[in-house]
């Protein structure tokens, strides 16, 4: 998901989770999203509330001892009173975490103004004593911080959607998207000033209309995350030129000016960058043009034998291939109850199993390392395991070439993939 900034943070909602199980940050995030989704109306909808800078980015702190998890959930909020501790209340609904019982419960609700008082009569006394016993800083520190400032004040609200832009957006044929407002205001402060912050995962429509008119660089982070900003632009129908990529485990806004320009100047063509998945062919229809080229040379030989009056020796020296065809394409062949009986195999295990194009068994994991395995592991065709199917496990199963997963039911999935299917045990 992308970054998700919020402006003024009053309340901070700490609860206190205890999940039967072991799970990762992700997995109690997305629990929350799916389990609240509807519960409170269209006005209190968490996403909808976090999309618009009303509650802030949920911080999950998470340790897992002798097959339990116990973690501290933190949310901060703009809203005022009534309607945070409506949301803290909501929290206390979630009781499941994946395939896992949980029980979460509110510690505290706490006004993080009468602690920013204390802090701030603290800081001030700090403050006035270095200002005391310390020299003012040299006019050269002093235009670098009144540049920044000016910089970091350009920053406008492009389009109906208000989204972080530079002002020269509409004065260049280059922009550059990025995912958030940091990025925006990182790149203002290092001179480049026609960038445009996406502002969530769906693609807002001024962007799909500024890529038809302008020539696009995306500028995407150095993580999985990156790779899902860019599959979700390409869905919306973006038109994208170029592709920029920070370094692996840095995000665009906290890097140097030469680290800027070095990932600029090294952007790929959109086209090269995405070669690799455009050349990726169903598996059935490969199958259907091999056996078609196979008829075809094989008809063809038996005419020659016949005008040569060698029918007998051809038919006779063409029967093995026939056969060796048939019996690759057997091996081919998925039987899909198969993998059901695999899952029935994995029934309250918290196993998964990993299969190749020739659907033949790679790994066996446990559920919690799907999501690193899959990240790790190529030609991967198939997936079965004893869990449930979420939206982050399809995109990134659809993104690696998977075109089958098997699992216990289905969570919050809200889109599908083409070329993937997705099997649960109720189906």
């Amino acid at each position: 998901m992308a970054k998700t900034y919020i402006d003024t943070v009053k309340y901070l909602v700490y609860a206190n989770v205890d999940i039967g199980g072991l799970v990762e940050k992700p997995d109690v995030v997305g629990a929350i999203f799916g389990q609240t989704e509807g519960l409170l109306g269209d006005e209190l909808d968490l996403r909808d509330l976090q999309k618009n800078g009303r509650i802030g980015r949920i911080e999950v702190d998470l340790n897992g001892k002798e097959g339990r998890t116990i973690g501290i959930i933190k949310i901060p909020s703009s809203l005022d009173m009534v309607e945070t501790c409506i949301i803290a209340a909501a929290l206390e609904t979630v009781d499941r975490v994946g395939p896992c019982e949980a029980n979460i419960k509110i510690g505290k609700v706490e006004d993080t103004r009468n602690v920013k008082r204390k802090v701030l009569v603290d800081r001030a006394k700090g403050l006035l004593k270095t200002l005391i016993n310390t020299e003012l800083p040299e006019s050269k520190e002093i235009s670098e911080m009144v540049r920044d400032e000016v910089k970091t004040a350009e920053i406008v609200e492009y389009g109906y959607e208000r989204l972080p832009a530079g002002p020269n957006v509409d004065k260049m044929n280059e922009v550059m998207l990025v995912e958030g407002r940091a990025d925006v205001i990182n790149l203002l402060k290092n001179d480049i000033t026609n960038a445009v912050a996406i502002g969530g995962a769906k693609v807002p429509p001024t962007i799909v209309k500024l890529s038809k008119e302008k020539e696009i660089t995306v500028f995407l982070d150095g993580d999985r995350g990156g790779d899902i900003i860019l599959n979700e632009l390409i869905q919306g129908g973006v038109e994208i030129d170029f592709i920029a990529r920070a370094p692996t485990g840095k995000e665009v806004e906290e890097l140097t000016r030469k680290e800027i320009i070095k990932c600029v100047r090294g952007r790929m063509p959109f086209e090269q960058e995405t070669e690799g998945q455009n050349k990726r062919e169903d598996r059935d229809a490969r199958i259907k043009r091999k056996f078609d080229r196979a008829e075809r040379r094989e008809y063809n030989d038996i005419q020659d034998a016949i005008a040569t009056e060698k029918i007998t020796e051809k038919v006779a020296e063409i029967q093995p291939i026939i056969h060796e065809k048939m019996q690759e394409a057997k091996t081919l062949q998925v039987d899909k109850s198969t993998l059901i009986k695999e899952l029935e195999e994995l029934n309250n295990t918290l196993r998964a199993r990993f299969y190749n194009s020739g659907y033949e068994r790679v790994k066996e994991i446990a559920v919690r390392d799907v999501i690193k395995a899959l990240e790790e592991t190529r030609d991967v065709s198939a997936i079965v395991f004893d869990g449930i199917i979420t939206q982050r496990l399809v995109d990134l199963a659809a993104h690696r070439g998977v075109k089958l997963l098997v699992g216990i039911k289905i969570g919050n999935v809200n889109k599908t993939p083409e070329g993937i299917e997705i099997i649960t045990k109720s189906r």
